[in-house]
């Protein structure tokens, strides 16, 4: 399996993302593709006293830069590394890709350069959350600002195909996120796929309020890109408020450290799961080929996971199985 990795897209390229494709690559059985420019890996990977031997390195002579319009990725960016990666992926030439680049940018690649899958509306963007009896998954978290009800409806028998088939959950609960429970609350739009959802093959279970996300109220949230995104950037500052309440409250004196010793374990598991970084990115669901979109900010250990992310994704065929889920339903319709 090649996993294709743009070694420029985020915040900290090329260096943490040489480190994060280079434990990937050590420790998870996999083919890992730096996609940028050579010289550049290689220098940094000098200066990190980074080994390169298990990477492949995929020349690329620039970078998207992520204050660039989307659509210029199209227009002017054919030698930087994000439209190579995607490129090559298109070819063949790897099974997954993974950036931590520009998201704009990577849906008008996902959808004009490895193209939707057949009958897929639009592709959306898929993270997993942390709740209390388990991951979630939510889409769209941002690809789509606008939507219309019937792709929620797309959204929801995505999310059900990721749920089960590589989070391992028989029957996803899927919820509608709204401003109450009620089936008459919400826009025109929540209203409508309200029906829609309720006469769709998957496990509809009405109405959530964002509350009960975290609380794990459901397996699968539905919502359009602008709702999906502020629901998804509270959850992610609300972890690290959480966090450094956390710090503050064990060190600020010696009862409190000695307190921190007997719960420190369970500190620690706690942070962990609500760390984007241990879910490694958010899947483009609709895409005909697995990318996966880390986060900006990604550091070394959010890189490996992204990649182990691609990984489940290329040995649990979500591709093929979404494309057979969509089948489905257009044949029913």
């Amino acid at each position: 399996m090649r996993i294709i990795v743009d070694a420029f897209g985020g915040d900290h390229a090329p260096d943490e993302i040489i480190k994060g494709a280079v434990k990937a690559a050590d420790e998870l059985s996999v083919e890992v593709v730096l996609c940028g420019d050579e010289s550049k890996i290689k220098e940094s990977a000098q200066k990190k006293n980074v080994s390169l031997e298990k990477i492949e390195i995929m020349q690329a002579s620039e970078v998207f830069d992520i204050h660039t319009e989307p659509q210029k990725l199209l227009r002017e960016g054919k030698n930087t590394s994000m439209y190579v990666g995607m490129d090559a992926l298109k070819q063949g030439k790897g099974d997954a890709f993974v950036s931590a680049g520009s998201t704009g940018a990577l849906l008008v690649g996902a959808t004009f350069i490895t193209k939707r899958l057949k009958g897929v509306k639009r592709c959306a963007l898929m993270p997993i959350m942390p709740a209390s009896n388990g991951p979630i998954v939510m889409l769209d978290a941002g690809a789509n600002t606008e939507c219309r009800a019937e792709m929620l409806v797309q959204f929801a028998i995505m999310g059900t195909c990721y749920a089960k088939n590589v989070l391992g959950i028989e029957n996803p609960r899927v919820a509608l996120i709204n401003n109450g429970a009620e089936e008459t609350k919400g826009r025109e739009l929540e209203l409508e796929a309200y029906k829609l959802l309720s006469q769709s093959p998957v496990n509809f279970v009405g109405n959530i309020e964002a509350r009960y996300l975290p609380l794990g109220g459901c397996d699968v949230a539905v919502t359009d890109g602008f709702t999906g995104n502020v629901a998804l950037k509270l959850y992610e500052g609300m972890g690290k408020f959480i966090s450094n309440e956390l710090k503050a409250m064990f060190g600020g004196g010696i009862f409190s450290k000695l307190g921190a010793l007997f719960v420190y374990k369970k500190i620690k598991a706690l942070k962990k799961r609500m760390d984007y970084k241990e879910y490694g990115g958010a899947v483009f669901a609709g895409a005909s080929k697995p990318i996966i979109k880390a986060h900006g900010s990604s550091d070394a250990r959010a890189i490996f996971n992204a990649i182990r992310q691609a990984r489940d994704c290329v040995s649990s065929d979500v591709v093929g199985n979404i494309k057979e889920y969509i089948e489905e339903m257009t044949d029913n319709e």
